[in-house]
């Protein structure tokens, strides 16, 4: 339904937040910039500028319109900021798991549920962080919970160095029969979601 892609390599902080380069062995490596979160963030944010008067409801874009207005026009810095609801826009959210930390942020940052973020963190569980490839394994677990229904919409959300954020949102044409289906999931998604703690012990 629509693709949105943010690029933020023009910025030096924003390029080199995610970068390949030397160390002072010689050994080249990648290197994870301190301000890698706040980057992310900001480009994420500029993205969503971009997609939500796309895909949500009239409704939700006055009522942060008028938000808008009473902190800019009417100066009003005692209001909480108003947090867009994309789940008026979307069933389904497959966010990249580059890492818990950040799929913590989006869930508090556009207040998900843990229903929402379980294809998210189960994928992560799983497979690690396989870069691109994570938000389809994400989809394949929706599908193999028979959640996918005819009419449903959904929402990929991937990042990557340069700093950039790209969207797909897509709109599911059938009802999805796990039972026809045959994706990475089918041989143990009754053995999920599993409970994933904060702190693993690795030393057994």
């Amino acid at each position: 339904m629509h693709v949105v892609r943010t690029h933020k390599g023009a910025d030096d902080r924003a390029f080199k937040s995610i970068y390949q380069e030397q160390d002072e062995d010689g050994n080249i490596g990648i290197s994870l910039s301190k301000r890698l979160m706040v980057v992310a963030g900001e480009t994420l944010k500029s993205n969503i500028t971009t997609l939500g008067p796309l895909v949500l409801p009239m409704s939700e874009q006055l009522l942060y319109f008028g938000y808008l207005i009473a902190r800019k026009v009417f100066k009003l810095k005692n209001i909480n900021p108003y947090i867009l609801d994309f789940k008026l826009a979307f069933e389904h959210f497959f966010i990249h798991a580059g890492g818990r930390a950040v799929l913590d942020e989006m869930e508090k940052n556009l207040d998900l549920t843990e229903w929402h973020m379980e294809p998210s963190r189960m994928a992560l569980y799983r497979f690690g962080n396989t870069s691109s490839s994570l938000v389809w394994y994400e989809l394949a677990y929706s599908e193999a919970k028979g959640r996918i229904k005819k009419g449903d919409r959904a929402w990929q959300i991937g990042f990557g160095s340069g700093f950039k954020c790209n969207s797909v949102v897509w709109h599911a044409l059938k009802t999805i029969n796990p039972t026809m289906e045959k994706n990475p999931w089918t041989d143990e998604i009754h053995d999920f979601p599993v409970n994933v703690p904060l702190v693993m012990d690795l030393s057994v």
